[in-house]
Protein backbone atom coordinates (compact mmCIF):
# COMPACT_ATOMS: atom_id res chain seq x y z
CA UNK A 1 0.00 0.00 0.00
CA UNK A 2 1.10 4.00 -1.01
CA UNK A 3 2.48 5.54 1.80
CA UNK A 4 1.45 9.22 2.83
CA UNK A 5 2.26 12.10 5.14
CA UNK A 6 -0.29 13.51 7.56
CA UNK A 7 -0.38 16.58 5.23
CA UNK A 8 -1.03 14.74 2.28
CA UNK A 9 -4.15 12.41 4.59
CA UNK A 10 -5.76 15.46 5.47
CA UNK A 11 -5.86 17.58 1.81
CA UNK A 12 -7.28 14.36 0.30
CA UNK A 13 -9.84 13.83 3.57
CA UNK A 14 -10.60 17.13 2.05
CA UNK A 15 -11.19 16.51 -1.45
CA UNK A 16 -13.44 13.16 -0.65
CA UNK A 17 -15.29 15.62 1.55
CA UNK A 18 -15.75 18.29 -0.98
CA UNK A 19 -16.66 16.32 -3.79
CA UNK A 20 -19.04 13.98 -1.90
CA UNK A 21 -21.38 16.60 -0.46
CA UNK A 22 -21.32 20.58 -2.20
CA UNK A 23 -22.78 22.11 1.30
CA UNK A 24 -18.99 21.20 2.19
CA UNK A 25 -16.49 24.19 2.23
CA UNK A 26 -13.91 25.59 4.02
CA UNK A 27 -12.32 29.37 5.13
CA UNK A 28 -9.72 30.62 7.03
CA UNK A 29 -6.42 32.69 7.08
CA UNK A 30 -4.54 32.44 4.20
CA UNK A 31 -5.87 28.81 3.41
CA UNK A 32 -6.83 29.84 -0.32
CA UNK A 33 -4.53 31.47 -2.22
CA UNK A 34 -1.22 30.45 0.09
CA UNK A 35 -2.82 27.30 1.00
CA UNK A 36 -2.69 27.26 4.64
CA UNK A 37 -0.24 28.18 7.38
CA UNK A 38 0.78 24.60 7.35
CA UNK A 39 0.04 24.25 3.98
CA UNK A 40 -3.05 21.59 4.08
CA UNK A 41 -5.18 23.24 1.97
CA UNK A 42 -2.55 23.70 -0.90
CA UNK A 43 -4.93 22.75 -3.98
CA UNK A 44 -8.40 23.15 -2.62
CA UNK A 45 -8.70 26.77 -4.46
CA UNK A 46 -7.75 25.35 -7.77
CA UNK A 47 -9.98 22.52 -7.76
CA UNK A 48 -12.74 24.00 -5.81
CA UNK A 49 -12.75 27.52 -6.32
CA UNK A 50 -13.10 30.82 -4.04
CA UNK A 51 -16.91 30.60 -3.28
CA UNK A 52 -16.31 27.11 -1.31
CA UNK A 53 -12.47 27.66 -0.21
CA UNK A 54 -12.08 31.04 1.71
CA UNK A 55 -9.70 33.65 2.43
CA UNK A 56 -10.69 35.41 5.87
CA UNK A 57 -9.27 38.59 8.04
CA UNK A 58 -7.07 37.32 11.06
CA UNK A 59 -9.80 37.32 13.53
CA UNK A 60 -10.94 33.42 14.96
CA UNK A 61 -14.00 35.14 16.39
CA UNK A 62 -15.06 36.29 13.10
CA UNK A 63 -14.02 32.18 11.47
CA UNK A 64 -16.04 30.67 14.01
CA UNK A 65 -18.68 33.24 14.24
CA UNK A 66 -19.43 32.47 10.45
CA UNK A 67 -18.76 28.21 10.34
CA UNK A 68 -21.51 28.75 13.62
CA UNK A 69 -24.08 30.63 11.27
CA UNK A 70 -23.54 28.32 7.89
CA UNK A 71 -24.19 25.58 10.13
CA UNK A 72 -27.02 26.26 11.58
CA UNK A 73 -28.48 26.78 7.99
CA UNK A 74 -27.42 23.51 5.89
CA UNK A 75 -23.80 23.95 5.69
CA UNK A 76 -21.07 21.71 6.31
CA UNK A 77 -18.02 24.52 6.84
CA UNK A 78 -14.69 23.33 8.09
CA UNK A 79 -12.95 26.20 9.64
CA UNK A 80 -8.80 26.33 10.30
CA UNK A 81 -8.02 28.21 12.87
CA UNK A 82 -3.65 28.50 12.57
CA UNK A 83 -2.67 27.22 15.71
CA UNK A 84 -4.28 26.92 18.80
CA UNK A 85 -3.10 29.13 21.15
CA UNK A 86 -5.68 31.84 19.81
CA UNK A 87 -8.27 29.81 20.25
CA UNK A 88 -9.28 31.55 23.25
CA UNK A 89 -10.48 34.74 21.05
CA UNK A 90 -13.53 32.54 19.61
CA UNK A 91 -14.33 30.79 22.78
CA UNK A 92 -17.52 32.69 22.80
CA UNK A 93 -18.14 31.10 19.42
CA UNK A 94 -17.33 27.81 20.54
CA UNK A 95 -18.56 27.41 23.82
CA UNK A 96 -21.54 29.42 24.40
CA UNK A 97 -22.88 28.93 20.70
CA UNK A 98 -21.52 25.82 18.76
CA UNK A 99 -21.48 23.65 22.07
CA UNK A 100 -25.15 25.05 23.04
CA UNK A 101 -26.80 24.85 20.15
CA UNK A 102 -28.65 21.11 19.45
CA UNK A 103 -29.15 21.13 22.86
CA UNK A 104 -31.00 24.30 23.55
CA UNK A 105 -33.22 24.08 20.53
CA UNK A 106 -33.99 20.67 21.78
CA UNK A 107 -31.92 18.51 18.49
CA UNK A 108 -34.32 20.48 15.79
CA UNK A 109 -30.76 22.67 14.63
CA UNK A 110 -27.93 20.57 13.84
CA UNK A 111 -24.38 22.20 14.15
CA UNK A 112 -21.92 19.87 11.64
CA UNK A 113 -18.98 22.15 11.98
CA UNK A 114 -15.62 20.75 12.21
CA UNK A 115 -12.41 23.11 13.74
CA UNK A 116 -9.30 22.19 12.21
CA UNK A 117 -6.76 23.63 14.29
CA UNK A 118 -2.84 22.70 15.12
CA UNK A 119 -1.29 22.32 18.28
CA UNK A 120 2.54 20.86 19.87
CA UNK A 121 6.09 21.64 20.54
CA UNK A 122 9.53 20.39 18.76
CA UNK A 123 9.56 22.95 15.89
CA UNK A 124 10.88 25.73 17.41
CA UNK A 125 8.04 28.07 17.10
CA UNK A 126 7.58 29.61 21.06
CA UNK A 127 5.65 30.09 23.82
CA UNK A 128 2.61 31.36 21.64
CA UNK A 129 2.63 28.92 18.90
CA UNK A 130 3.47 25.56 20.34
CA UNK A 131 0.64 24.64 23.26
CA UNK A 132 -1.88 21.68 23.42
CA UNK A 133 -4.48 22.87 25.25
CA UNK A 134 -7.43 19.80 24.56
CA UNK A 135 -7.95 19.50 28.15
CA UNK A 136 -10.02 23.38 28.12
CA UNK A 137 -11.45 22.30 25.18
CA UNK A 138 -12.52 18.50 26.48
CA UNK A 139 -14.02 20.22 29.49
CA UNK A 140 -17.01 21.83 27.54
CA UNK A 141 -20.00 19.70 26.84
CA UNK A 142 -21.42 19.98 23.27
CA UNK A 143 -18.38 19.37 21.35
CA UNK A 144 -15.82 16.98 19.60
CA UNK A 145 -12.10 16.98 20.47
CA UNK A 146 -10.53 14.67 18.28
CA UNK A 147 -6.78 14.02 17.85
CA UNK A 148 -5.39 12.39 15.32
CA UNK A 149 -1.50 10.41 15.50
CA UNK A 150 -0.86 9.47 11.82
CA UNK A 151 -1.94 10.30 8.59
CA UNK A 152 -4.03 6.92 8.40
CA UNK A 153 -6.17 8.15 11.51
CA UNK A 154 -6.46 11.65 10.15
CA UNK A 155 -8.11 10.85 6.66
CA UNK A 156 -10.54 8.69 8.90
CA UNK A 157 -11.31 10.59 11.56
CA UNK A 158 -11.77 13.92 9.67
CA UNK A 159 -14.01 12.37 6.85
CA UNK A 160 -15.89 10.86 10.06
CA UNK A 161 -15.76 14.50 11.58
CA UNK A 162 -17.11 16.84 8.48
CA UNK A 163 -19.78 13.73 8.36
CA UNK A 164 -21.06 14.76 12.23
CA UNK A 165 -23.84 16.51 12.91
CA UNK A 166 -21.88 18.26 16.43
CA UNK A 167 -19.45 20.51 16.24
CA UNK A 168 -15.85 19.15 16.29
CA UNK A 169 -12.88 20.38 17.37
CA UNK A 170 -10.01 18.71 14.68
CA UNK A 171 -6.35 19.15 16.13
CA UNK A 172 -3.35 17.93 13.91
CA UNK A 173 -0.12 18.09 16.00
CA UNK A 174 2.86 20.29 13.68
CA UNK A 175 4.75 17.48 14.22
CA UNK A 176 3.20 14.51 12.84
CA UNK A 177 2.46 16.55 9.20
CA UNK A 178 5.54 14.77 7.56
CA UNK A 179 5.28 11.66 8.86
CA UNK A 180 4.07 9.19 6.46
CA UNK A 181 2.42 5.72 7.02
CA UNK A 182 -0.05 3.45 5.06
CA UNK A 183 -3.11 5.24 3.88
CA UNK A 184 -6.14 3.57 1.19
CA UNK A 185 -6.81 5.56 -1.87
CA UNK A 186 -10.30 5.24 -1.42
CA UNK A 187 -12.83 6.83 1.36
CA UNK A 188 -13.30 5.35 5.07
CA UNK A 189 -14.51 6.74 8.19
CA UNK A 190 -13.15 5.88 11.48
CA UNK A 191 -15.24 6.10 15.22
CA UNK A 192 -14.13 8.24 18.11
CA UNK A 193 -13.05 4.72 19.88
CA UNK A 194 -9.03 4.54 21.03
CA UNK A 195 -7.31 2.44 19.31
CA UNK A 196 -4.43 -0.40 20.49
CA UNK A 197 -1.44 0.35 18.57
CA UNK A 198 0.87 -2.44 20.31
CA UNK A 199 -0.55 -5.50 22.02
CA UNK A 200 1.31 -6.11 25.27
CA UNK A 201 0.78 -8.10 29.08
CA UNK A 202 2.95 -6.50 31.07
CA UNK A 203 1.85 -2.35 31.35
CA UNK A 204 -0.80 -0.27 29.52
CA UNK A 205 0.56 3.49 28.42
CA UNK A 206 -2.15 5.54 27.70
CA UNK A 207 -1.58 8.14 25.35
CA UNK A 208 -2.80 10.65 22.34
CA UNK A 209 -1.51 12.76 19.28
CA UNK A 210 2.60 12.95 19.04
CA UNK A 211 2.58 11.24 22.35
CA UNK A 212 1.76 7.87 20.26
CA UNK A 213 5.04 7.96 18.58
CA UNK A 214 7.00 8.66 21.39
CA UNK A 215 5.20 5.80 23.49
CA UNK A 216 5.70 3.38 20.76
CA UNK A 217 8.99 4.03 20.75
CA UNK A 218 10.05 3.46 24.60
CA UNK A 219 7.62 0.24 24.13
CA UNK A 220 10.28 -1.27 21.44
CA UNK A 221 13.19 0.21 23.54
CA UNK A 222 11.96 -1.93 26.59
CA UNK A 223 11.10 -4.71 24.43
CA UNK A 224 14.59 -5.06 23.10
CA UNK A 225 16.52 -4.70 26.42
CA UNK A 226 14.37 -6.16 29.20
CA UNK A 227 11.78 -8.15 27.54
CA UNK A 228 8.93 -6.42 28.97
CA UNK A 229 6.10 -6.04 26.91
CA UNK A 230 3.92 -2.64 26.91
CA UNK A 231 0.34 -2.32 25.16
CA UNK A 232 0.19 1.31 23.84
CA UNK A 233 -3.12 2.56 23.18
CA UNK A 234 -4.05 5.36 21.10
CA UNK A 235 -7.01 7.32 22.73
CA UNK A 236 -7.49 9.36 19.70
CA UNK A 237 -11.28 11.20 20.80
CA UNK A 238 -11.25 12.98 24.72
CA UNK A 239 -14.72 13.70 23.53
CA UNK A 240 -16.77 11.31 23.03
CA UNK A 241 -14.48 9.45 25.53
CA UNK A 242 -14.61 5.58 25.00
CA UNK A 243 -13.18 4.00 28.30
CA UNK A 244 -14.12 0.64 27.49
CA UNK A 245 -10.62 -0.55 25.32
CA UNK A 246 -8.66 1.55 28.08
CA UNK A 247 -10.50 -0.26 30.78
CA UNK A 248 -10.20 -3.72 28.97
CA UNK A 249 -6.31 -3.24 28.38
CA UNK A 250 -5.86 -1.84 32.04
CA UNK A 251 -7.34 -5.02 33.96
CA UNK A 252 -5.24 -7.08 31.60
CA UNK A 253 -1.98 -5.56 32.01
CA UNK A 254 -2.75 -4.46 35.79
CA UNK A 255 -0.92 -1.43 35.81
CA UNK A 256 -0.90 1.94 33.52
CA UNK A 257 1.30 4.89 32.42
CA UNK A 258 -0.59 8.04 30.92
CA UNK A 259 1.73 9.86 28.78
CA UNK A 260 0.32 13.09 26.72
CA UNK A 261 2.43 16.75 25.56
CA UNK A 262 0.24 19.42 27.49
CA UNK A 263 1.18 20.12 31.19
CA UNK A 264 0.79 17.98 33.66
CA UNK A 265 -1.47 20.17 35.76
CA UNK A 266 -5.06 20.28 34.90
CA UNK A 267 -3.49 18.28 32.12
CA UNK A 268 -6.15 15.29 29.94
CA UNK A 269 -4.25 13.02 32.16
CA UNK A 270 -6.18 14.11 35.31
CA UNK A 271 -9.44 12.68 33.46
CA UNK A 272 -7.65 9.47 32.52
CA UNK A 273 -6.61 8.43 35.43
CA UNK A 274 -9.60 9.18 37.42
CA UNK A 275 -11.33 7.03 35.23
CA UNK A 276 -9.19 4.11 34.91
CA UNK A 277 -9.23 4.66 39.14
CA UNK A 278 -12.53 4.29 39.10
CA UNK A 279 -13.30 1.29 36.66
CA UNK A 280 -10.03 -0.58 37.61
CA UNK A 281 -9.54 -0.36 40.82
CA UNK A 282 -9.82 -3.54 42.23
CA UNK A 283 -6.98 -4.61 38.98
CA UNK A 284 -4.54 -1.93 39.67
CA UNK A 285 -1.07 -3.87 41.03
CA UNK A 286 1.12 0.01 41.35
CA UNK A 287 -0.24 3.73 41.21
CA UNK A 288 -0.87 5.17 37.84
CA UNK A 289 1.86 7.50 36.79
CA UNK A 290 2.05 10.76 34.04
CA UNK A 291 4.59 11.36 32.06
CA UNK A 292 3.40 15.04 30.53
CA UNK A 293 5.22 18.85 30.36
CA UNK A 294 6.32 20.58 33.30
CA UNK A 295 3.76 23.43 33.85
CA UNK A 296 5.77 26.31 32.11
CA UNK A 297 5.39 28.29 29.42
CA UNK A 298 6.91 26.45 26.07
CA UNK A 299 10.49 27.33 25.51
CA UNK A 300 11.76 28.85 22.53
CA UNK A 301 15.81 27.93 22.94
CA UNK A 302 15.93 23.75 21.37
CA UNK A 303 17.82 22.96 23.99
CA UNK A 304 15.24 23.76 26.38
CA UNK A 305 12.16 22.52 24.39
CA UNK A 306 13.51 19.28 24.17
CA UNK A 307 14.11 19.11 27.73
CA UNK A 308 10.69 20.13 28.11
CA UNK A 309 9.03 17.33 25.98
CA UNK A 310 7.89 13.62 27.20
CA UNK A 311 10.54 11.33 25.07
CA UNK A 312 10.98 7.49 25.20
CA UNK A 313 13.30 8.10 27.92
CA UNK A 314 11.10 9.71 30.09
CA UNK A 315 8.39 7.59 29.47
CA UNK A 316 10.54 4.36 29.67
CA UNK A 317 11.75 5.53 33.04
CA UNK A 318 8.35 5.92 34.16
CA UNK A 319 7.31 2.38 32.98
CA UNK A 320 10.38 1.13 34.87
CA UNK A 321 8.78 2.75 38.07
CA UNK A 322 5.67 1.38 37.53
CA UNK A 323 6.50 -1.68 37.36
CA UNK A 324 8.61 -1.83 40.08
CA UNK A 325 5.60 -1.09 42.26
CA UNK A 326 3.77 -3.93 40.56
CA UNK A 327 6.17 -6.12 41.49
CA UNK A 328 6.68 -5.35 44.97
CA UNK A 329 2.52 -5.34 45.27
CA UNK A 330 2.36 -8.67 43.57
Amino acid sequence: MRKISMREAVNEALHIAFNSDSNVFTMGEDIAVYGGQLRCSYDLLDNFGPERVRDTPISEMAIVGAGVGASMIGKRPVVELSYIDFIGTSFDQILNQAAKMRYMYGGHVNMPLVIRTQCGAGLGNGAQHSQSLEAILAHIPGIRVVMPSNAYDAKGLLLHAIRDNNPVVFIEHKALYKVKCEVPEEPYEIEYTPDVKRTGKDLTIVTYSAMVNRSLEAAELLQKEHGIEVEVVDVRALEPLDMEPIIRSVKKTNCAVIVHEACEKGGFGGELIAQIQQHTFKSLKAPILRVAAPNVPVPFAVNLEMSYLPDKTKITKAVMTCLENKKANA
